[in-house]
């Protein structure tokens, strides 16, 4: 009887690494194949506008719930650490810089991300799996420009959009609770809001949701075009955008604020 060849336990970890390089390089080359059809993309307008009315339009309802509730309870939070030890007029600028600098972006881009790149993911993956990409490649039509890009466009275009949106609800949120639960008066809370105010936060926060809307588009492209296996393929490669968006929005996070605070904020 032949020898069965057992695995090492070291291979494991071996695999795994090799398997996470292998998806990044791929990564990388779908953003390549995208900047080079980026020119030609963009001029598909119908297409990009569409993307941006799903991206956008169609996040509204749940970036307002989050951001609402995200203000309400960074005032709730933030009033129970301040009380007896700081003035309340600081309560305004605690929210403030919270939510435009952090909370704001990547919150937005978390259930953004959740919704936007499963949708992506699971419309290519379906496109994949009954082979209309393939019938596009064989028509001459390129799937990067009229399926990726547009929607790459319209994802770094729309989540700073939606992130000004959660920054100024998620202030009145915090305003809302802040005058009628804590009381603090309104004149209070607004001059604390505008005491350390500094255009930077607001550019910072921009510049993290620029980043992010292009990590949500291209994990949902990257995972949605490398389909396979039916239905259970498609479910499974949404499940991955989704993770690998929230992953990574969490990591460039951290990357891009410990540079901020260096260079911007320095």
């Amino acid at each position: 009887m032949a020898d069965t060849e057992v695995e090492s336990p070291a291979s494991w970890p071996q695999r795994f690494i090799l398997a996470r390089l292998e998806n990044a390089g791929e990564v990388f080359i779908l953003l390549g194949h995208v900047i080079r059809e980026l020119p030609a993309g963009a001029r598909k307008l119908p297409l990009v506008v569409n993307q941006m009315a799903a991206i956008g339009v169609g996040s509204m309802p749940l970036t307002i719930i989050v951001a609402i509730f995200t203000g309400a309870v960074t005032a709730v939070q933030a009033s129970y650490q301040m009380r007896d030890y700081v003035p309340m007029i600081y309560l305004g600028t605690v929210i403030g810089k919270s939510v435009v600098i952090e909370l704001g972006p990547v919150l937005t881009a978390l259930v953004v991300g959740g919704r936007v790149g499963a949708a992506i993911a699971a419309e290519l993956g379906t496109m994949r799996v009954t082979e209309q990409v393939d019938a596009m490649e064989t028509l001459g039509i390129s799937p990067i420009r009229y399926l990726v890009v547009p929607r790459f466009l319209a994802a770094i275009i729309m989540l700073p959009v939606l992130t000004i949106f959660a920054d100024i609800i998620a202030i009145f949120g915090g305003y809302l609770v802040a005058t009628l639960n804590l009381d603090v008066s309104g004149h209070t809370f607004t001059s604390g809001l505008r005491l350390y105010f500094k255009i930077q936060d607001v550019f910072s926060g921009l510049l993290k949701a620029f980043f992010f809307g292009m990590i949500i588009a291209t994990m949902g492209c990257h995972y949605g075009l490398r389909s396979e296996g039916g239905a259970e393929g498609v479910g499974a490669a949404t499940t991955k955008a989704v993770v690998a968006s929230c992953v990574l929005i969490l990591i460039v996070d951290y990357l891009l604020a410990s540079f901020l605070f260096r260079v911007l904020f320095a």
